[in-house]
Order: C-alpha cells, then sequence, then structure tokens
C-alpha cells in the first residue's frame, strides 16, 4: 500500500484549540478568583471603615453633648460621677458592640463594659497609639486571633468566629485635640452577612463573565486553528501535487514514445493479418491487434488524466451529463462485456446542464467508473445515477457499485495522494478527481462499509439558468 505524506497536524505536532483551552482556562480562572478575593478585599476594608467613621461621628456627637463625658476626659484622675455613666452605657448599647473601652492619654482603662478592666493599663498597642495620634482604625480579627492576641481581649465573649476592632479619637470640643480613645469590639453580623452575600455574587459573575470570555476567544481560536490546519493541508497537497507533477511529466515522457511505437506496430500487425492466411489465424490476429490497440488507447488517456492538474483548467460551459456518461461507460464497454459486468446508467436526458468543463469532468467520473470496475468482482453491477438538488442549486451524480467495501480507517484516507489500497495502484486517481471537482466549485464524497455498497456521490453546480 503506498504510504501517503505525514498530514499537517501531523508533521507541527501542536494542537492550538487544545493548547489554548487548556492555557486560557487556568488563566480565566486564576484571574477570575484573584479579582474577586482582591475585590472583596477592598469592598470589606472600606466598608469596615465606613462603620468605623460611622462610630467615631457618633462618639463625637455624644461627647459634644454629654458634659460629664468631657469632664472625665478633661480630669481622668477624678472617680467617674455617677451622670457620667450614662453616655458610657449609651456607647456600650451600641448594636453588635461586644465591649467599649474608654483611654485615656495615658493608656490607662478610665471605663469600660467589663467592670474588671476599668483602672488596667495593658502593653503595647499600635492601634490604640493611632487613634491617640488623631486617626480611625478598624481591624478585622478571627476567634484564633483573639485566643493569641493582645491581653486586653480576655475574658471577651466573642459570638461569632470574626469580629471587629475599631479605634476611634475623643478630641475636646473646645480645642478639637485629642483628649482620649474608645475602643470598641463589634460583631457588625449584618454587615458580614452583606460581605458574604457580595462575594458570593462577584464570584458568580466572575465564573459566568470568565465563562462568556474563554467561550468567546474558544470559538474565535478554534476557528483560527481550523483555518491554520486547512492551510497546513493545502500546503502539504501542494508539496505533493508539486512532486506529482514531476514524477508524471518524467513517467509520461518516458513511455509515450514506447506507447506510439507498439500502437503503430498493432496497426501494422491488424493490417497484414488481412492478407491471405487460414481464417482462424486471422481472426485472432485481429483480435489481438485490437486489444493492443484497445489498451494503448486507454493507457494513454491514464496518461492524459495523470497530467491533466498540471495544466489550467478549462472555462466551465454548460455541460449535458447524460451524453458524458453513455460516452464514458462506452470506454470501458470491452471489459464489462468480457468480465460480465452489469453497467446500468440512469440519467435522463432532460436533466438540467451542469456548470464545468467537460474534459475535466469526463476524467472524474472515468476516474470513479474504473475504480469501480476493480472493486467489484466478475458479474458484479455498477450502476450511474443523476438526480438535481434545486435548493442546493446542485446536481447529485451517483456511482455504486457492489464490490467488498472499504474498511472504516481506509475511507477517512480514500482521496489522498499517494494513498491506495490496490496491490498496484498509484494513489492518484481519486485525489486528481477531487482536485478537478474542487476547481469547478463541486465536491467528491465516498459512502462505504465492508462487505456493502459503495457509493460515490459527485456534486456539481448547475449552470444558470438560460446559459
Amino acid at each position: 500500500m503506498t504510504q501517503r505524506p505525514p498530514a499537517a497536524t501531523d508533521v507541527a505536532g501542536f494542537r492550538l484549540t487544545r493548547w489554548f483551552g487548556g492555557v486560557a482556562l487556568i488563566a480565566i480562572t486564576v484571574i477570575a478568583v484573584a479579582s474577586v478575593w482582591l475585590l472583596s478585599w477592598f469592598v470589606t476594608q472600606r466598608m469596615l471603615f465606613q462603620e468605623a467613621v460611622l462610630t467615631r461621628d457618633f462618639v463625637q456627637s455624644l461627647v459634644a453633648v454629654e458634659t460629664p463625658l468631657q469632664d472625665v476626659l478633661a480630669h481622668p484622675e477624678r472617680d467617674i460621677p455617677p451622670e457620667a455613666e450614662e453616655p458610657f452605657e449609651h456607647i456600650s448599647r451600641m448594636p453588635d458592640v461586644l465591649r467599649a473601652n474608654l483611654y485615656d492619654r495615658s493608656r490607662t482603662v478610665l471605663w469600660s463594659s467589663d467592670t474588671g478592666l476599668r483602672g488596667r493599663r495593658f502593653g503595647p498597642n499600635a492601634e490604640l497609639d493611632l487613634a491617640l495620634d488623631g486617626a480611625v482604625v478598624v481591624e478585622k480579627h478571627t476567634r484564633g486571633e483573639r485566643v493569641r492576641g493582645k491581653p486586653e481581649y480576655e475574658s471577651l465573649a466573642q459570638r461569632d468566629e470574626l469580629f471587629v476592632e475599631i479605634y476611634v479619637p475623643v478630641r475636646d470640643v473646645r480645642t478639637g485635640t485629642v483628649i482620649g480613645a474608645i475602643e470598641l469590639y463589634k460583631n457588625p453580623r449584618g454587615l458580614m452577612r452583606i460581605l458574604v452575600q457580595l462575594r458570593h455574587y462577584m464570584l458568580a459573575g466572575a465564573l459566568l463573565f470568565g465563562a462568556l470570555l474563554f467561550a468567546a476567544l474558544y470559538g474565535l481560536v478554534r476557528r483560527a486553528d481550523r483555518i491554520i490546519q486547512a492551510q497546513q493541508r493545502r500546503l502539504v497537497e501542494s508539496e505533493t501535487y508539486a512532486a506529482l507533477g514531476e514524477m508524471s511529466s518524467a513517467v509520461a515522457h518516458g513511455i509515450r514514445n514506447p506507447l506510439a511505437a507498439m500502437r503503430s506496430s498493432a496497426e501494422l500487425i491488424a493490417e497484414s493479418a488481412r492478407g491471405p492466411a487460414r481464417p482462424g489465424d486471422a481472426a485472432a490476429t485481429q483480435e489481438a491487434a485490437r486489444d493492443i490497440v484497445a489498451q494503448a488507447d486507454r493507457l494513454g488517456a491514464w496518461l492524459r488524466e495523470l497530467l491533466a492538474y498540471t495544466r489550467p483548467t478549462g472555462e466551465a460551459q454548460p455541460l449535458a451529463l447524460a451524453p458524458l456518461v453513455g460516452s464514458c461507460l462506452q470506454e470501458f464497454a470491452r471489459e464489462i462485456e468480457r468480465r460480465g459486468v452489469s453497467a446500468q446508467a440512469s440519467v435522463d436526458e432532460g436533466l438540467p446542464a451542469v456548470q464545468g468543463d467537460a474534459l475535466c469532468v469526463g476524467q472524474v467520473l472515468r476516474s470513479v467508473v474504473a475504480n469501480a470496475l476493480e472493486a467489484v468482482p466478475d458479474g458484479g453491477r455498477i450502476s450511474v445515477s443523476a438526480q438535481p438538488d434545486a435548493a442546493r442549486g446542485e446536481l447529485l451524480l451517483q456511482v455504486r457499485d457492489n464490490g467488498s467495501g472499504i474498511r472504516r480507517a481506509e475511507r477517512a484516507r480514500v482521496g489522498q495522494p499517494f494513498f491506495t489500497t490496490k496491490p498496484n495502484g498509484m494513489g492518484v486517481g481519486l485525489a486528481l478527481a477531487r482536485r478537478v471537482l474542487e476547481r469547478h466549485g463541486g465536491r467528491l464524497h465516498i459512502a462505504s462499509e465492508p462487505g456493502r455498497a459503495t457509493v460515490v456521490s459527485i456534486s456539481l453546480r448547475l449552470a444558470p439558468a438560460g446559459a
């Protein structure tokens, strides 16, 4: 069996669609997750900071209207009077507050909702230092961080896994200087639920838009990959046909002259056999001579087919198929008769004309019929039929035989240059036929299964009406 050249995809060893699909899917997923994480972190920080700012404004408004609270902060060395307890209680009863601590400038707890912390002073606290410098500080912590965290976390009753620590400066109403700071521990459940829902929406949106982006890019790349593969296949076919052209030219020039000499000799034999001789000998000689002439003509026709693709395609003209089919079957009449093959043509004379070159379309039809003759056993059947498809503007010509069929693995390669299942075949007949049809805007399709009929369908464009 003749080996075909490697396919373009085998040569490249690289599938753009598969490579892009894997890399793009990973890249888009990573970008989507990273974007959701960054956006979620940013929104969380901004909303927590906004919560801290609102808390600061509330505390500052409370300090502005509560004179006892101002006196406590202005004179931290004094005891807290009973009338100052009520404003402190307002602060501790703010929504979601777990604990409230009031610090003076010396970082001593003047008042706390946890009475056990009052009057105590804890170790270094960077957030408290920032608040005493006038900044609003908000930090989010987990239960584990609370257990391993600062000493003032002791005995903190935490209801949820996460809690927020807010430090707001307290300013003197008259001078605006920072005279203390309030530390609030909160479980902002409503805010956390909103953040969780927002995170889920952002993740779903990112995945949805990522999927749409992937589908759009994958479609474009897949189309580009198909175009590239088609161009690669055409390039390989062009190189193959170029090699075939050189080979066919050499073969044609090498055997054309001996073939002409053989035909001339056969004609001389036929002429000489007409002289006086025994009737039986003359008849046998003439029959042999006619066979030589017929086979020489057939070999010449094959050579012309082999060289046909090197010549420019003739101008497409309206072409009637019925006479062409009849002429083709007439060329194979002697072999059909010798092998007892039943050859039938169901091509109506009234069929619409097709657009094509008579020589090229005839070469295609002869190549297909020749393959059918080689496939069927002696006494087999070959039928040729045609029917128009007005909706698609085509005429479908079918050649059917009852040969042994083609295996599935071989059917995908039939029609490729230099591929053949025949022991002495060259693998160029159907390849040239397909190429000729493509020049005329037609198509060639083969349907076959082992042990079943083989149907070769030739689609040709209908000639314009009135042409």
